[in-house]
């Protein structure tokens, strides 16, 4: 019999109408079934989420910090359910850098959260007047997650909502919900009841969101063309935005890189969860004295990785994880292909069952064809060749993207000076993609808006309120 999923509704579970089928990439059976919200059920959780912040945004610092705490037991004490879960309706792996790897991202995200804190500040103490700056709550958090790290970025979003005094009503993405809205019934039983609450459904439900004049921030992650089509549909209730969105990430290999201690990270800073990553390596532009060699030292790299379903503990890499971006990424594949692109690895779907692309290595590219400049989302890297470091540096730039970028070299003076002049939110040396909670994070240009993670994503789910005193 298929597992039925339920919302969460102020501390309630709440069924719908209709529900869907959610299936597994690499197998196509039946995982469970999702429930169908409305707006009636999105406007019944944001009456649970207002009625549950008249309390929670009094609650103590204590109360708070324990909340972030009890999410973090929560989530390391159903660790094996939620992973296999997130492995059958995602389709990573469930060992290495896969389902359990997110879920220990979840935990680690949520206690370090708990210890961040935003005390009241004076601005000015003198014989005449105090001045004291606090930072106060905003109320309903709406929350809108993507199907490629969605419980982790789904902790990411709720954590700081709730450690900052907030509530929350979250919709996971339609092709990956039953992992969150499991997730959020099992946290829902340690907070209050509506502190936070989970609807599911598709675009329209996610749209309905953005603009719900109730709602009084909203954090977002997912495509550039749907966070602007977010942030416009936003405008009338000037709600604050997070948005996180994609990135077509650069990395220049300088000549003097060591390829044989660099390969391993290079190629993880593209491939994880099979390039299915915002802030994954998209783009590698290779000087021409060791192009050859990054090409070989890949490609022998990659011939290595195991991919198949996620539930083989042998495997590294799992599938696309939608059709819709598998055939993507062909398309972007066969339009390479068709302008001269040289395919060294890979290069064509794997066939049988799933949504199995290969790892697969380009060289023979240029900017100007769609696989470098469009975000593939996909396990397939393009490998540009130059000449010139002042070129690369322009060309890696020449985009609306700016989320991460990355260079590889030996010399520390000339990667710093690289580094000073990428336009990314975040410039990595020798690594790619590596994410702290205590470390800010954000993109820039079309890439996002606001940061997440640490102090500064805290203050993100605040308002400032200033006490100005005569004395």
């Amino acid at each position: 019999m298929l597992r039925q999923f339920e919302m969460t509704i102020g501390g309630r579970s709440v069924p719908a109408t209709a529900y869907q089928t959610i299936m597994n990439p690499s197998t196509g059976a039946v995982v469970g079934l999702c429930p169908v919200g409305t707006v009636e059920h999105l406007d019944q959780a944001v009456i649970a989420a207002e009625q549950a912040f008249a309390s929670w945004r009094h609650s103590s610092d204590s109360q708070r910090q324990a909340a972030c705490r009890a999410i973090a037991r929560v989530v390391t004490d159903n660790a094996r359910e939620l992973s296999v879960l997130l492995t059958q309706e995602q389709g990573k792996p469930l060992k290495g850098l896969g389902s359990e790897f997110e879920l220990g991202g979840c935990a680690a995200w949520a206690g370090y959260t708990a210890s961040l804190g935003l005390p009241m500040k004076v601005i000015e103490d003198s014989p005449s007047k105090r001045i004291e700056q606090h930072r106060e709550p905003l109320g309903v958090v709406g929350s809108i997650t993507p199907w490629n790290w969605p419980l982790m970025i789904a902790i990411w979003h709720i954590v700081p909502a709730i450690r900052t005094g907030n509530t929350v009503v979250i919709k996971p993405s339609p092709f990956t919900p039953l992992g969150t809205l499991r997730m959020i019934e099992l946290i829902a039983a340690v907070l209050p009841p509506g502190v936070v609450n989970v609807v599911a459904g598709g675009d329209d439900l996610g749209a309905a969101i953005s603009r719900h004049g109730r709602i009084r921030k909203l954090v977002f992650t997912g495509s550039i063309a749907t966070g602007k089509k977010v942030m416009a549909s936003a405008a009338p209730s000037l709600k604050p935005l997070t948005l996180e969105l994609g990135g077509n990430d650069a990395g220049i290999v300088l000549p003097d890189a060591d390829i044989a201690k660099l390969v391993e990270p290079m190629f993880w800073g593209a491939f994880i969860n099979s390039g299915q990553t915002c802030g994954a390596l998209k783009r590698l532009y290779v000087h021409d004295s060791v192009h050859d060699q990054v090409c070989q030292a890949l490609v022998e790299f990659g011939r290595q990785i195991p991919m198949g379903d996620g539930m083989d503990e042998s495997n590294v890499l799992g599938p696309l994880q939608n059709e819709r971006q598998f055939r993507r990424v062909i398309e972007l594949v066969e339009d390479a292909k068709s302008h001269g692109a040289k395919v060294l690895l890979g290069g064509a779907p794997r066939g049988g069952s799933g949504f199995f692309y290969p790892v697969s290595f380009l060289s023979e590219v240029a900017d100007g064809m769609r696989i470098v400049d469009e975000e593939q989302f996909g396990p397939v890297l393009p490998i540009i060749r130059y000449s010139n470091v002042d070129d690369a540096i322009a060309r890696a730039n020449g985009t609306d993207f700016g989320l991460d970028a990355s260079v590889w070299g030996s010399d520390k003076a000339k990667t710093a000076a690289v580094a000073a002049r990428l336009e990314a939110g975040t410039v990595f040396i020798n690594k790619h993609a590596e994410i702290a909670p205590n470390v800010p994070f954000g993109g820039i240009k079309s890439s996002g808006l606001g940061v997440e993670f640490g102090q500064e994503g805290l203050e993100a789910y605040t308002t400032i309120k200033i006490v100005n005193a005569a004395v």
